[in-house]
């Protein structure tokens, strides 16, 4: 009986492994969003910073509505990721939640910084969105033991500090390459495993 016990311990284990693996697979897919998204508010804010700085135009904060083709269009593919997984896991639930988080958090700082207007609202927004950017990229590779998105999120928050030392226009350019360290390289990266895994 003992021995009938340590065997079904350790299936146990391989079966709890095996889920975590799939986990990091289908996350590893994944890295799509992050290059979705990275990619998105890389050309946004390299965009505005041109609109702004050398074409003058001043509805150069009009670029910004390029992300919601990206949230329709995130929608559709995790409702069909939704569809298509057969595995759910304890893992993929907290990166969810994660991000989730994210979004909500975002959400609600748009909605005050449009309320509240004031001298120096504006001063604050590069800076603070930095830091928020930082979250779900180091949570999200704490929890799948991913080190680049780990390093991409703490430079995100490296960032917002230097961001409060240079003026508001070139903080758009710290903006861009918070989303090349914390999103687009490490999207390629799962991108990469992922193939590589499921080869």
């Amino acid at each position: 009986m003992q021995h009938d016990s340590e065997f079904t311990q350790q299936e146990s284990l391989a079966v709890i492994q095996e889920m975590i693996n799939k986990a990091k697979n289908r996350f590893s897919e994944g890295g799509h969003l992050y290059l979705l998204w990275g990619w998105v508010v890389f050309i946004c804010s390299l965009a505005e910073f041109v609109l702004l700085r050398f074409v003058h135009y001043q509805q150069h904060g009009m670029i910004w509505l390029l992300t919601w083709v990206a949230f329709i269009y995130q929608l559709f593919y995790l409702a069909r990721k939704r569809r298509q997984s057969k595995v759910r896991t304890y893992t993929h639930d907290i990166i969810k939640y994660v991000w989730l988080v994210f979004v909500i958090s975002m959400a609600l700082l748009m909605f005050l910084f449009a309320m509240i207007v004031g001298p120096d609202t504006y001063k604050i927004i590069g800076p603070v969105f930095l830091v928020l950017y930082g979250m779900p990229s180091f949570l999200s590779g704490i929890i799948l033991k991913f080190k680049p998105l780990v390093i991409g999120g703490i430079c995100c928050w490296a960032l917002a500090v230097i961001a409060a030392f240079v003026p508001e226009d070139y903080r758009l350019l710290l903006l861009a390459l918070s989303m090349l360290l914390a999103w687009i390289i490490p999207g390629y990266m799962l991108n990469s495993k992922y193939k590589k895994d499921n080869a």
